[in-house]
C-alpha cells in the first residue's frame, strides 16, 4: 500500500511571530532537528519512504505552534486470512500504527476526524478483491516488558472477485464430469474410446487440482474450492470405474450365455443321437 501519512500535532516551541499568519513549509532537512513522533506500522514486511527526486517530506509549521509532518510510505504489511470459503471469501485485513518509544502515558494517538481522516482514490481497484468499506478504530496494545501502547487500526474488509476463477476451474471441472458422461453413450465394445475418454478427463481434473493448489498458500483445512473440485473428480472417476464394472458383468453375463448356448448344443445333438438309434 501506497500512502501519505500525515501527522498533526502541537509544540509551542516552534511558534513564531507572524503578521501574515502565514504557515512556513519545510524540507525533509528540517525534520532531523525538531521532535517528531516515531510512529512504525506494526507486521509491516518492508516499509520505505520514497525519495524520487528527493525525500518525499513535508513540514509546514503554523504561527501559534501547530504542524504538520506529512510523508510519502509504501508498506507491505501482513494479513492474516481465512481461505475455508474461497474462492467465495471476504477477507478483513488492517494496517496498525504505533509509536515506539513513548507509552501512552508519553504520547496519545488518535485519530482527527475519525473514518473522514481516510481518503482514497476512486479509480483504486485491486486484481482479486472489491474493497467494501474501510473503517479507523483505536485501542491500547500492551507489552510486558514496556507498557501500554496507543494503537491505530486501518481496516479493510475485501470481497474477492469470482469470476476469475469460474473461468478457470469451476468452469472446466464441469465440463470435464459433464464429457466423463459421454462415456456412457459409447457401445460398451468400443474399448478404447471408453478407456482413452475417461482416462483423458481423469487426468486433466488432477492437472486442476494440482494448479488450482500449487496457486495457494499450504494451509492445513479444507477450502470450498477443493470440495468442489474432489467431488468433480470423484464423479469422473466413478465415469471410468462403471465402464470397468459394466465390461466385468458384461464378461461374466457372456461366458454364462456362452455355457448356455454350448449345453443347449449339446442337448440337441444328444436328442438326435438317441432318436437315430431309435429308428
Amino acid at each position: 500500500m501506497t500512502l501519505y501519512l500525515r501527522h498533526y500535532w502541537k509544540d509551542e516551541r516552534l511558534s513564531f511571530t507572524s503578521s501574515t499568519n502565514k504557515s512556513m513549509t519545510f524540507d525533509g532537512r528540517l525534520v532531523k532537528k525538531i521532535w517528531v513522533p516515531d510512529v512504525f506500522f506494526v507486521h509491516s514486511k518492508r516499509s520505505f519512504i520514497h525519495d524520487t527526486t528527493t525525500e518525499n517530506i513535508m513540514l509546514r509549521v503554523f504561527p501559534d505552534g501547530h504542524v504538520l509532518y506529512s510523508l510519502r510510505v509504501t508498506v507491505t504489511a501482513a494479513c492474516n486470512m481465512d481461505f475455508s470459503r474461497f474462492p467465495l471469501d471476504s477477507q478483513t485485513c488492517s494496517l496498525e500504527l504505533e509509536s515506539y518509544a513513548y507509552t501512552d502515558e508519553d504520547l496519545m494517538l488518535y485519530w482527527k476526524s475519525g473514518d473522514e481522516s481516510l481518503s482514497t482514490d476512486d479509480k483504486i481497484s485491486l486484481s482479486q478483491f472489491l474493497i467494501q468499506k474501510f473503517h479507523t478504530t483505536s485501542r491500547l496494545a500492551f507489552y510486558s516488558s514496556t507498557g501500554w501502547y496507543n494503537r491505530l487500526y486501518i481496516n479493510f474488509t475485501l470481497r474477492r472477485y469470482i469470476f476469475f476463477f469460474l473461468l478457470q476451474t469451476y468452469f472446466p471441472a464441469t465440463l470435464m464430469v459433464m464429457l466423463s458422461w459421454v462415456s456412457f453413450w459409447i457401445d460398451r465394445r468400443a474399448v478404447p474410446a471408453r478407456v482413452s475418454l475417461g482416462i483423458t478427463t481423469v487426468l486433466t481434473m488432477s492437472t486442476i487440482i494440482t494448479g488450482v493448489n500449487a496457486s495457494m498458500p499450504r494451509v492445513s483445512y479444507i477450502k470450498a474450492v477443493d470440495i468442489y473440485l474432489w467431488v468433480s473428480f470423484v464423479f469422473v472417476f466413478l465415469s471410468v470405474l462403471e465402464y470397468a464394472v459394466v465390461n466385468y458383468l458384461s464378461t461374466v453375463q457372456d461366458r454364462r450365455e456362452r455355457k448356455m448356448r454350448m449345453r443347449a448344443r449339446s442337448q440337441v445333438g444328444f436328442r438326435s443321437t438317441l432318436f437315430e438309434n431309435d429308428f
